[in-house]
């Protein structure tokens, strides 16, 4: 989720040290019967959850435990790189899925490849399993995601619903020529969805070359094209700060200012919130009968668009690699996934996706998530994120600068950056 994928501090994790960590689970001695600890960040998985975790592990391990460890998301890539690189390192992780690239490449966690099809195959989230792959092998598994979907209130925008990604476009520059301030909410240093146009028309953000170095595609021919669809909708619209982000969006929504406003699914909860929250919204007004549908592809379907949530993997310092395996195996299973999915959560499997509520915003973020994509799993990605030099790449876009020069530039910073 979007508070899940901070800033990575590289220098720090640069320090994990783990000779001998990266081996597989399978054949891994435990020594018999062990207190196994998870760690969960935040409180978003939800205690029905925890307690069947819990139960099943003992139920089917007699003679161990497991035990939940609450983290929190402010200063956690410090403490895991700590705790994974010690002796007394937890057994099983979640963690951001834009915060796992850092990890697996520094070799903190286990290496379960050959787990693929026993833990779900081609059903689970592949976005979620590329981000947690590293030089082939795949060290992290899905845990959940929260996906983008586009929010609108019939108040504003009363036609039908686009189907394609082009439509979409249209759709909001003919509400901006309409008097609506923002057919489309496009603030101009909202990069997450920036990413969209970008994909849709056949562009890529970086790539992994044959000799390990990474290429940037923001100035290739779809990346081109991305951004010069992007440059229309900021120029014709919207009237987003152009040098604003997506922070507190709720705000000209619910001045019932936008038509179409992508946020991931739980920006409802900012539309419902009562006037006496920390950030009040509009239950009574445009947020009433607020709904979404999922970002229409460039030819139908759902489109290409930036997912957050979490991963979860085997600590490669974890003293107990079968327990811990097992542990990972029922969080993955069927079963608590269904949990997870009960409480508004895009499973990691689809297997568990008729568990969601039934309601139109989970329905558009489910069907947004099996599309669904991440930044690239390059260890030094979070250093781009750092940099800003997207977000201010795209404020001259969105004033209008030539889009062309602008790509170049960004792609050649974005390879200075991960090829350092």
């Amino acid at each position: 989720m979007m508070r899940k994928t901070g800033i990575v501090a590289l220098g720090a994790i640069a320090a994990l040290a783990l000779a001998g960590c990266s081996g597989s689970a399978e054949g891994a001695s435990d020594g018999g019967s062990a207190e196994i600890r998870v760690w969960l960040v935040g409180t978003d998985t939800p205690d029905d959850a925890r307690t069947y975790l819990k139960e099943t592990f003992e139920e089917q391990n007699p003679g161990s435990t497991l035990v939940i460890e609450e983290q929190q998301w402010n200063g956690l890539v410090d403490k895991y790189t700590t705790a994974l690189s010690g002796s007394d390192s937890p057994d099983v992780v979640e963690i951001g899925n834009t915060q796992a690239a850092a990890f697996t490449s520094a070799g903190a966690f286990t290496d379960l490849t050959d787990k693929y099809d026993e833990l779900g195959g081609d059903n689970l989230l592949q976005g979620f399993v590329e981000a947690g792959t590293y030089d082939g092998k795949i060290y992290a598994y899905p845990y959940y995601s929260g996906a983008r979907v586009v929010f609108y209130t019939p108040q504003v925008f009363d036609g039908e619903v686009p189907t394609t990604f082009d439509e979409y476009v249209e759709a909001g520059i003919a509400m901006k020529e309409a008097g609506t301030a923002s057919g489309i909410y496009a603030p101009g240093k909202d990069w997450y969805n920036m990413l969209p146009y970008v994909w849709e028309n056949g562009g890529f953000v970086a790539e992994q070359q044959d000799d390990g170095t990474w290429k940037a595609g923001f100035s290739s021919e779809g990346g081109i094209a991305g951004l010069e669809q992007l440059q229309s909708v900021y120029l014709n619209a919207t009237s987003a700060p152009k040098d604003g982000d997506e922070t507190n969006a709720q705000v000209p929504f619910c001045e019932g200012n936008v038509g179409f406003l992508s946020a991931p699914s739980w920006f409802m909860g900012s539309l419902k919130a009562e006037a006496d929250a920390d950030t009040p919204g509009c239950p009574d007004t445009f947020g009433k009968d607020a709904t979404a549908f999922a970002l229409p592809g460039k030819d139908g379907g759902a489109a290409q668009a930036f997912a957050g949530g979490s991963n979860i993997a085997v600590a490669a310092n974890s003293a107990n690699q079968d327990l811990a395996y097992e542990a990972l195996k029922i969080m993955l299973s069927v079963e608590y996934q269904e949990l997870l999915a009960a409480n508004g959560m895009i499973p990691a499997t689809s297997e568990a996706k008729d568990a969601l509520p039934d309601d139109a915003v989970t329905a558009a973020a489910a069907a947004a998530a099996e599309s669904a994509r991440l930044t690239p799993a390059a260890p030094k990605w979070a250093d781009v994120e750092a940099s800003e030099v997207i977000k201010n790449a795209l404020v001259k876009i969105a004033q209008g600068k030539d889009v062309t020069k602008i790509a170049k530039g960004l792609d050649a910073e974005i390879e200075e950056i991960l090829n350092s």
